[in-house]
């Protein structure tokens, strides 16, 4: 062991940083899939209100409902994974004890045999989301527990959204193609390319990350991936306003591909930052809450899809949408979602005990420190620690923009044309004006981050000699 691995300054082999990148793929697979297409599900296939308008609003609603309770149960999670050391490991155990339960609920979702049941909605969806907050919690704390090399967790981060824009390829592009697959129906291919699209980028831009953030700066690489968002999303709405989107296909994908781009790289970077606000909170009152930091980012970024979650479920209801009768890129067969679903919650389940096996905790609370964690150490942390709260403001506004552009997707490729003009202008504010609009926020926000790079190399040195004494 060198130096600076006794210190705390682990170098990890690629083996391990894939192993640790697959459980946010893993995650993308199954939660993703939810994210994107259960408004659909419920609005076309499921019918939750016997009518796709009042479905929709009645899907807002529930997803609204879902978040307050994250906000409940993420700080009883993160406490209880701060002050317990589980035998299978302090954070990865959950990978496990988690998944399971995750798997099967996420398949519950899409499955219709209670049809329609507003009841059996909210239990599959309230406990799948649960679940994923007893998986997603710990799997954060996961990165910072690793190692304290500034370096090695950009590396750590650049690899995990990497592999999680791999699971979000497979979602947006794969679950159209799987479903018309099951069903015998035509394959969309425009549609999954428009969906692709959206994750492509991160194959080309994420592994430039590292080298990006040294030539232009932290906030500078936000500034740039940001604004490239909102131009592209200003175009993807001229373009589909000149012409139907079947016609201007070729200007559509480039616009999307423009979009993604942004939106990977700003977004994709920003859990980079989680280790940094844990460092600053440890090097600021003795105490490495990781659990506890988690769980608020946590309830940041789901606050985020809670807004995300409604707007396009609520935006439906007003325009009064109502699926075309016409054959359509997305099938209605609930056999082949319910199908779709089961694979990929298998394959994400396969791919988070990968995860765990590949993954061990090097940088954690001692025992008389995690004796001391209460749920209260989640309000002061986040009232103590300034770039925390700006993270927070980030987390919702970035989330609230991945929300409403991912689950109207679906339906601005969706034969949009055939719906009436109010519909059209609906689904377009939904993809375009209301995610670059938060884009602009999210801007300001990030501009008052105040922790560089080297000022969280010196936290570390410092929090690590004071250790050794």
């Amino acid at each position: 062991m060198t130096t600076n691995e006794s210190k705390g300054f682990y170098k990890l082999s690629w083996l391990q940083r894939i192993g640790f990148g697959a459980g946010d793929l893993a995650q993308n697979l199954i939660y993703q899939t939810i994210c994107m297409y259960l408004l659909f599900f419920y609005t076309d296939v499921y019918v939750l209100g016997g009518d796709a308008a009042q479905s929709a609003g009645l899907a807002g609603t529930m997803f609204l409902v879902v978040r307050l309770v994250d906000v409940i149960w993420d700080p009883i999670v993160g406490t209880f994974v701060d002050k317990h050391n589980p035998s299978l490991g302090k954070y990865r155990s959950y990978l496990v004890l988690g998944g399971i339960p995750l798997t099967i609920l996420a398949i519950l979702c899409f499955w219709d045999g209670f049809k329609p049941s507003l009841v059996y909605a909210y239990i599959t969806y309230v406990g799948m989301s649960m679940l994923y907050t007893l998986i997603n919690v710990p799997y954060g704390a996961l990165n910072s527990s690793l190692t304290r090399d500034t370096d090695e967790i950009t590396v750590l981060t650049s690899t995990r959204m990497f592999m999680a824009n791999v699971g979000g390829l497979c979602v947006s592009a794969g679950v159209p193609l799987l479903v018309a697959t099951l069903a015998s129906a035509e394959l969309p291919i425009e549609m999954a390319l428009f969906m692709g699209l959206g994750s492509l980028p991160s194959f080309i831009f994420m592994p430039m990350v590292p080298a990006i953030k040294k030539k232009v700066g932290k906030k500078n690489m936000f500034y740039i991936f940001l604004s490239i968002a909102i131009f592209g999303m200003a175009l993807l709405y001229l373009i589909s306003r000149v012409g139907t989107v079947k016609d201007n296909i070729i200007l559509v994908y480039v616009a999307q591909f423009i979009k993604s781009t942004g939106v990977i790289v700003a977004t994709g970077y920003m859990w980079a930052l989680i280790p940094e606000v844990i460092s600053y909170g440890e090097y600021t009152t003795g105490r490495r809450i990781s659990g506890i930091v988690n769980a608020l980012t946590g309830i940041f970024f789901k606050a985020g899809m809670a807004l995300g979650g409604v707007v396009p479920g609520f935006v439906l209801w007003l325009v009064s949408y109502k699926p075309t009768d016409e054959a359509s890129n997305l099938p209605k067969d609930s056999h082949a979602w319910f199908l779709t679903m089961l694979i990929f919650s298998l394959v994400g389940l396969a791919l988070l005990l990968f995860c765990f096996s590949q993954t061990k905790e090097r940088v954690v609370m001692d025992e008389s420190e995690t004796k001391n964690v209460k749920i209260s150490d989640l309000w002061t942390e986040f009232m103590r620690n300034r770039p925390l709260r700006v993270i927070a403001l980030f987390f919702i506004t970035a989330f609230a923009m991945m929300s409403v552009g991912n689950a109207a997707g679906a339906y601005f490729m969706n034969d949009m044309e055939l719906l009436p003009p109010g519909v059209q202008e609906g689904i377009r504010w939904l993809v375009c004006v209301i995610p670059a609009l938060l884009l602009l926020l999210a801007m300001f926000i990030i501009s008052k981050y105040e922790l560089s790079d080297e000022m969280i190399d010196d936290i570390n040195k410092k929090i690590e000699e004071r250790n050794k004494n």
